[in-house]
């Protein structure tokens, strides 16, 4: 994994069983990352596209909690994800996201991402998150 990553739960027992995610918080230039493992790929070794939407769909969040410090502690459940895939991620590869808060009022946020793998983009998302109620702190990934 590159510098300055660690380990990440984020998404409840989902994502802990088809983790392991990686974050690198920088302000409001953070990322998320995932070493694709053979039980992430697909029958031609290449990221599952179910598991690149789910990954989309944690970074969309990581992407609100790090730009918007309003949202931050409340569910953001996905409304709609959008995908668009430009390239395989092969097994072994590092995929990483970053993105942009788009705008944000009392009850949704818009968010879009591009994520890259081994440095070379694959996918370039984009979705709306409602703004639920608060979490209790031991839910908190952060």
């Amino acid at each position: 994994m590159p510098g300055g990553f660690e380990p990440f739960r984020i998404g409840g027992n989902f994502m802990a069983v088809n983790g392991p995610l990686h974050i690198r918080r920088a302000g409001a230039d953070t990322r998320l990352g995932l070493r694709v493992e053979p039980r992430h790929v697909n029958p031609m070794d290449n990221l599952h596209g179910g598991m690149m939407a789910s990954f989309c769909d944690m970074l969309l969040v990581v992407v609100a909690y790090a730009q918007n410090t309003a949202v931050h502690g409340h569910f953001l459940p996905t409304v709609s994800l959008q995908m668009d895939y430009l390239a395989p991620s092969p097994l072994g590869c590092w995929i990483e996201g970053s993105g942009q808060l788009l705008r944000s009022t009392r009850s949704l946020a818009f968010v879009q991402a591009l994520v890259t793998a081994d440095g070379q983009p694959c996918v370039r998302a984009s979705g709306v998150l409602k703004i639920g109620p608060k979490m209790p702190d031991a839910v908190l990934p952060f």
